[in-house]
């Protein structure tokens, strides 16, 4: 039996609004063993019953299940148009599976169809306000409808509603771009909402991160002055003709209820100034002003087809109770991003305000110090004919508690709900083990990754800050793509790293960048530089990471430009191979740095080459891999210049790092540094530096995320199961001890006796020293990409049983389809369950055996330190003695 389970177009499960099929992939699963595909045929139809077939590859003798181009072939799409598309293959058995069916949705694929333009209704002189604007056009249907469909976007973050209805489940949109270079917009499907004769759209825009107060410096206005609303509306009628209707100055606009509402701060609505029926046929909306038009370069929108932001989960309240201090706190049980819905009860006037935050002091009273300017405070005024449940519209919040600082009656706690929010992401990766910490700390791992992956891949969801850190992102980037399908996210993200690099290629702090050139408050930032090394590096190690998880080329192609621009301006900016630019962050809230300081022991000249060194490595082999031959040999010969100067710079005569500290060592060896003859002593030197700390690491930003794996992969094992189990300050499990339940931003960010990091830079949902979580795929359970075979089409299994543990289980859903590893330990036997998918192999990897007991089928045969066999598809229990 052969099934295709999944078809993938621009890694998009039938997607609905995207400008051209750059690619489409499949899984499919099968009873047997050994299974590969030989051959594929792909068809694309005009309708849902094939009678209109507009392409067909017809049968294509090939073994790629993953990355079919469609670029360049002729399929003739239309804008605004549902597309079906099937997919049959047949196995090197010559077994044909059945058609698995598809769809898409087209956007506006010609510039010149637009004819919308952005509205507003809010005067420039409003600009230092957040309050949100309605808009509404009543328009007639004359026909019966096949299909309509709209595409709607926004300067600020719009709701868009036919006929009194939302349209959509996404929020948030159309989400956080270098806007004045790239904008995206959203297609919805309307044809079920739209009716005969009269009907009404309608939306509500607020100022977002557009217009609203972002960035540390509370500064506003950062793309724009007001707030704008655009959508065109396309129907196919039955008889084939079509309709179209747009934003234009002919649509009117009033004030909404929503007097405030900003991504810090929160928001303020007043229900006694709603108008009931807005958004529906027949409203008066003879007081509403006429809108202006607001001029955007249409060239700079893009579609955006799915991983957009939304709910995608409901928690209860806890418990409410009262702190030491008298204030009604609510309590979720879960640090989360979203929004508090909450039941309206109250009469006209009565206010209803909840103040979010994290985390309570030592003395169990409401702590909100760390929040810094954020206001986080959520305000309901009655109209007093209210029933039923609200939350807040354009604004978002990062909490755990919420403290009740009004309230009409005694709160009680079916009237509270929290609305996790985050981007939407497939979740690839399964983790558990018999070790119920590092349970936990999964669990911390993934809510992190929830709660920062908020259209962009945010610092911290809470305070005054919520900036998408290159820095955070590529640290975390391979953990994230275990855990879930971050293609699409990153994909996203990275243009607009691109948009906003500076004219030598450098990099910024934040993308979107809202810094560069500007001045920054407080002791840190004396300006707004850019081009840190780890943080800037992001321009290569997230596309190269996607490379390797996905297997996919076209990221390359598409981030080209910005990688070489990058490697270009270390390149240029560098002396004598040693590359040291402006402020940097070093390691970054290091353990190890001074009294008072963030910036760890480890040298900038040290840490700084060394991500030179490596991202030119990584560079050089992607322009291999496209096959950019001149740019592969020099900056291969690039490389080996800077690690040449690397190794006479930090290595003394006797071949060892003269930097002693943890993380020189660990970049020196994870990023392949050293010469063959100093590898082994610098693993053995960075143990000795682990026992002096008490088998406690001091690493930050730059040194942490890869502590375990550098002492696996020289041979610590032992070592870095000790290193991840230690259960008291710093380390991993502290945190769980203490009860997180997301990743610290300090390893110390509540003390044993209660007290905290200092409040100026305190999150408890910051995800970067996450990126431990890669370990636990990579190592503990031993699922691996391989370089020469990427995006798991090669999949290595190479566990790494220890620690105590009785067993470890993992999955990680690829390209390919599921790839599982787990392992029990009885005694001095071992089990070891393994599956691979269908059209894939696999490399299974054991060491420390003294005896086979079942092999199932497998040939295992010495090479070096371990024991490989080759294996097909299928899933395999291997059972040995150590």
């Amino acid at each position: 039996m052969i099934e295709i389970t999944e078809i993938l177009i621009n890694y998009q499960n039938a997607p609905v609004g995207i400008e051209c099929v750059e690619q489409v992939g499949w899984k499919f699963c099968s009873n047997n063993r050994n299974v590969k595909q030989a051959a594929y045929q792909i068809q694309i139809a005009g309708d849902l019953n094939y009678t209109e077939i507009l392409f067909d590859t017809g049968r294509i003798e090939s073994g790629e299940s993953a990355h079919i181009s469609l670029v360049g072939e002729t399929l003739n799409l239309i804008s605004s148009y549902r597309y079906s598309i099937r997919v049959r293959i047949w196995t090197q058995g010559q077994k044909c599976s059945g058609w698995k069916e598809s769809s898409f949705v087209t956007g506006i694929l010609n510039r010149d169809e637009w004819r919308a333009k952005f509205i507003t209704a809010e005067d420039e002189s409003k600009s230092a306000e957040s309050r949100a604007y309605y808009f509404r056009r009543e328009f007639q249907v004359q026909k019966e409808i096949k299909e309509a469909f709209v595409h709607a976007t926004a300067l600020g973050l719009y709701h868009f509603y036919i006929n009194g209805r939302k349209i959509g489940e996404d929020e948030f949109t159309p989400g956080w771009t270098s806007y004045h270079k790239h904008l995206l917009y959203q297609t919805y499907e309307i044809t079920e909402s739209l009716k005969g004769g009269s009907n009404t759209a309608a939306a509500m825009a607020g100022a977002g991160w557009y217009k609203g107060d972002v960035g540390s410096l509370r500064v506003r206005n950062h793309y724009g002055k007001r707030t704008a609303f655009m959508c065109q509306v396309e129907i196919l009628y039955c008889d084939g003709s079509k309709d179209r209707f747009w934003t234009d100055s002919d649509w009117k606009g009033w004030q909404s209820p929503v007097l405030f509402s900003e991504i810090y701060d929160g928001e303020l609505y007043d229900a006694r100034l709603e108008c009931s029926g807005w958004n529906q046929n027949g409203y008066d909306d003879c007081q509403w002003k006429e809108t202006d038009v607001v001029e955007v370069p249409i060239e700079n929108l893009a579609a955006q087809g799915s991983c957009r932001v939304g709910k995608r989960m409901e928690l209860p309240a806890k418990r409410i109770f009262s702190t030491p201090q008298g204030d009604t706190v609510i309590d979720f049980g879960q640090n989360l991003t979203g929004w508090i819905s909450f039941r309206i009860r109250g009469k006209k006037g009565d206010k209803i305000e909840l103040n979010c935050f994290e985390t309570l002091d030592a003395d169990g009273n409401v702590y909100m110090d760390n929040l810094r300017t954020a206001k986080q405070t959520v305000t309901y005024i009655c109209s007093g004919e209210e029933n039923g449940w609200f939350h807040p519209h354009f604004s978002f919040q990062g909490f755990q508690y919420a403290k009740v600082a009004s309230y009409p009656g005694k709160p009680v706690i079916e009237d509270f709900r929290a609305c996790v929010l985050y981007s939407d992401m497939k979740e690839t990766g399964k983790f558990i083990c018999s070790n119920p910490d590092l349970n936990q700390l999964y669990h911390n791992i993934v809510w992190g990754m929830n709660g920062n992956f908020l259209d962009v891949p945010t610092d911290c969801p809470q305070r005054d800050e919520r900036l998408g850190w290159t820095g955070d992102a590529q640290i975390f980037c391979r953990t994230a793509t275990y855990l879930k399908d971050t293609y699409t996210f990153y994909s996203k993200w990275l243009r607009d790293l691109e948009a906003d690099q500076t004219f030598e290629g450098g990099v910024p702090h934040v993308v979107p960048d809202i810094w560069t050139g500007k001045p920054v408050k407080g002791k840190i930032f004396e300006k707004g530089t850019h081009s840190a090394a780890a943080w800037a590096d992001a321009a290569v190690i997230i596309p190269w990471t996607l490379y390797l998880m996905y297997g996919d080329k076209a990221v390359i192609r598409r981030q080209y430009r910005s990688m070489k621009a990058w490697i270009e301006f270390m390149r240029r900016h560098s002396r004598n191979n040693i590359w040291n630019y402006q402020l940097q962050f070093g390691d970054w809230v290091a353990l190890d740095a001074e009294e008072g300081s963030y910036y760890g022991a480890t040298p900038n000249d040290l840490t700084c080459t060394a991500y030179y060194a490596y991202s030119t490595h990584l560079f050089s082999k992607m322009a291999g891999v496209i096959g950019e031959k001149g740019d592969e040999e020099r900056y291969t010969r690039l490389y080996e210049e800077i690690k040449d100067t690397y190794q006479k710079t930090f290595l003394d005569q006797e071949g060892r790092l003269t930097v002693r500290t943890q993380t020189a060592h660990i970049v020196s060896l994870y990023f392949g540094l050293l010469p063959e003859s100093s590898i082994g002593r610098a693993a053995e030197d960075l143990t000795e530096l682990l026992r002096k700390e008490g088998g406690h690491l001091v690493t930050g930003f730059v040194g942490t995320p890869y502590f375990c794996r550098v002492l696996s992969q020289n041979g610590y094992t032992k070592e870095a199961y000790e290193l991840l189990l230690k259960e008291d300050f710093p380390s991993w499990l502290y945190q769980v001890k203490q009860g997180a339940t997301t990743i610290w931003e300090h390893w110390d960010g509540k003390r044993p006796d209660g007290t905290m990091w200092s409040p100026a830079m305190n999150s408890f949902n910051h995800y970067a020293y996450g990126a431990v979580g890669e370990w636990l795929y990579r190592a503990m359970a031993g699922i691996e990409a391989v370089e020469e075979d990427p995006g798991f089409h090669t999949v290595i299994i190479r566990p790494h049983v220890g620690g105590g543990l009785t067993y470890v289980n993992a999955s990680y859903e690829s390209i390919y389809g599921k790839i599982y590893s787990g392992w029990q330990v009885q005694k001095s036997c071992i089990t070891l369950t393994v599956e691979i998918p269908c059209n894939t192999t696999g490399v299974i990897c054991i060491c420390d055996v003294k005896a086979w007991k079942q092999t199932d089928g497998l040939v295992f045969k010495r090479e070096e330190s371990e024991y490989r066999a080759e294996a097909g598809s299928g899933i395999y229990q291997i059972v040995y003695m150590i």
